[in-house]
């Protein structure tokens, strides 16, 4: 995976706020919960905020627990996971927490950014991005540099909503508590023109004391060729669904997914699926569809295998399937082999008309495993 997983982490106020206008932060869960939160940055390897949440909380971003810092060193980790923050200008106050507890710490900023904040002799590693703050090149700098493969975010407001807004959230851990702020000014989760990003998947509610914790996936596909954190979770299942098919000696086994643009789910396919010994996966998920669906054009097709462009079954292969129903974007794990066709590229073809297809080849051992007699 060129980026870790990253967990969002926030608690707001029933009517969606994370503080108060008051000079000292409002403590919106209790010791419960706040445990939990130990207990969740014991687990990952790096912790983030942005520089206002410096400003406004002095947060230390300590793992609390001696046992757990402990477990951390047992498994041959850091007892204290990295520590990021990420500022645009660069202007760090160097008296803060951040700096003077927990492990090593990095500050990701601009090009400009970086000249002041290495003349504040902040004891972090500054990372310039460009120009521009860009939240790819960080989280791939986090991977590929520093090795973190889970990423927790706590704040503020606008950090996540950029980083869901750009698909690049893998979970968010919401907890719900039970007071009302009632201040406009007070800063919220997602404030006027905040996540526009389509549905969030439940997969988990817990009551902890007094407040519930919610936690969400975020299900609405990427755009263009930019793939989103939906994308590789929507692929898996497309791989997943290449394991039901029958067996055969003939003809790939492939799973097939429709997705709208909001995230909801459209249809579903595998091949061979039901009494139908020669239907392809897209072929059987867009069978399923009405062919007037108004989603189908910004919806996005995920298959295990790029979409076939000949077959002798059927008079139309996959890729004119696809194009056909109007979809202008497939994300796929595997490009076809020569087993059945030489030179198939149903990639090609499909891009030749516009459309934009995805390749993560992270997958493609999962979407070749249930093929494996074949090759």
């Amino acid at each position: 995976m060129p980026h870790p997983y990253v967990l969002l982490s926030a608690a707001v106020s029933l009517d969606g706020y994370l503080d108060d206008t008051g000079p000292d932060r409002l403590l919106l869960s209790g010791p419960a919960d706040f445990d939990r939160v130990d207990e969740v940055r014991a687990s990952v390897d790096a912790i983030l905020v942005g520089a206002g949440t410096i400003r406004a909380d002095n947060p230390r971003l300590l793992v609390n627990s001696e046992a757990r810092r402990a477990a951390r060193v047992a498994a041959g980790k850091p007892p204290y996971p990295l520590k990021v923050t990420v500022s645009g200008s660069g202007d760090l106050d160097p008296a803060a927490n951040f700096w003077h507890t927990g492990g090593e710490k990095v500050v990701y900023t601009t090009d400009k950014g970086a000249e002041r904040a290495r003349s504040l002799g902040l004891a972090a590693d500054v990372v310039p991005l460009g120009p521009d703050l860009d939240w790819r090149r960080l989280l791939s700098h986090l991977r590929e540099v520093r090795g973190v493969e889970r990423l927790m975010v706590e704040g503020g407001g606008t950090i996540h909503t950029q980083l869901l807004q750009q698909g690049l959230a893998d979970e968010l851990q919401l907890v719900l508590a039970p007071l009302f702020v009632g201040s406009p000014d007070a800063p919220r989760l997602f404030g006027p023109g905040g996540y526009q990003g389509g549905r969030l998947r439940l997969v988990e509610t817990r009551r902890i004391e007094d407040v519930v914790l919610m936690r969400y996936e975020p299900t609405a596909p990427g755009t263009g060729p930019l793939p989103s954190a939906a994308d590789h979770r929507w692929l898996a299942l497309a791989c997943e669904l290449a394991a039901q098919c029958p067996p055969s000696r003939t003809a790939f086994s492939v799973g097939a997914v429709v997705v709208a643009a909001d995230g909801t789910e459209l249809a579903r396919g595998h091949s061979r699926e039901g009494a139908d010994p020669v239907v392809h996966a897209e072929e059987a998920a867009l069978a399923k569809i009405p062919a007037t669906d108004p989603r189908l054009p910004s919806a996005t097709v995920y298959t295990s295998l790029e979409p076939c462009t000949h077959r002798a079954s059927r008079p139309a292969p996959c890729a004119r399937l696809i194009l056909d129903a109007g979809v202008r974007r497939v994300v796929t794990a595997w490009r076809e082999p020569d087993t059945f066709v030489t030179a198939a590229d149903g990639t090609g073809l499909l891009t030749a008309k516009g459309v934009d297809v995805v390749v993560l080849d992270a997958y493609e051992e999962r979407a070749k495993a249930p093929n494996g007699h074949l090759l």
